[in-house]
């Protein structure tokens, strides 16, 4: 009779891995969730809240590595989106509070979702330059579009294989688009003030 042993070895295993990759999508779909809601209350000027949420975004993560470290037949692919999500909107926090962007050590996320939640927060700040734009504070719009070409400048550099980066070029490409309509505002508006200032003085 043939030895199934192994075969039960086996089946033990891919159960394991079975339990173990439901676990982590769940905890990868609370890391999205968390990381849209912290972006919510950033738009929101709700920034005690939002950093809450980035924290407790962070240590979902780290709890999703601890599951996926005994397997590592389980992709990290399950991870990138969601770990994307998680930059995106400490990125968001750095830019909007004018400081330096969190490290991809300090969050513990992979290079590649790392720049994705970099462009795509370069992206998201174009509504708080608009807002700052409408507020006459012209100043603080472009100090915002600034902080989007130097994280466009740096993301264009990186010029690999659409097989490593996931598709890092499209994403970029966006972004530039992002930029531009973002700097046409500002000259128009710029432009508009300037003209406004001149027809007072030529009625004074």
């Amino acid at each position: 009779m043939a030895n199934t042993s192994g075969w039960d070895d086996l089946r033990g295993r891919a159960k394991e891995l079975h339990e173990a990759r439901e676990q982590i999508l769940v905890l990868c779909r609370k890391l999205g969730q968390l990381s849209a809601k912290a972006i919510r209350h950033i738009h929101r000027h709700q920034f005690t809240e939002s950093q809450a949420l980035i924290d407790e975004a962070h240590g979902v993560a780290t709890e999703v590595r601890k599951l996926m470290a005994p397997y590592p037949e389980i992709s990290l692919s399950y991870l990138h989106d969601s770990e994307k999500e998680m930059v995106e909107a400490a990125c968001v926090m750095a830019i909007v509070q004018s400081r330096e962007l969190p490290s991809p050590s300090s969050l513990g996320s992979q290079t590649m979702a790392y720049l994705h939640g970099a462009a795509e927060a370069a992206s998201e700040v174009r509504r708080f330059a608009l807002d700052e734009i409408r507020k006459g504070r012209m100043d603080e719009a472009e100090r915002i579009m600034e902080y989007m070409d130097a994280i466009y400048e740096e993301l264009v550099t990186f010029d690999f294989p659409d097989s490593l980066t996931n598709g890092l070029r499209r994403t970029v490409d966006a972004l530039r688009a992002v930029l531009e309509r973002t700097r046409s505002d500002l000259t128009i508006t710029a432009s508009q003030m300037q003209l406004v200032e001149e027809l007072k003085k030529a009625r004074s």
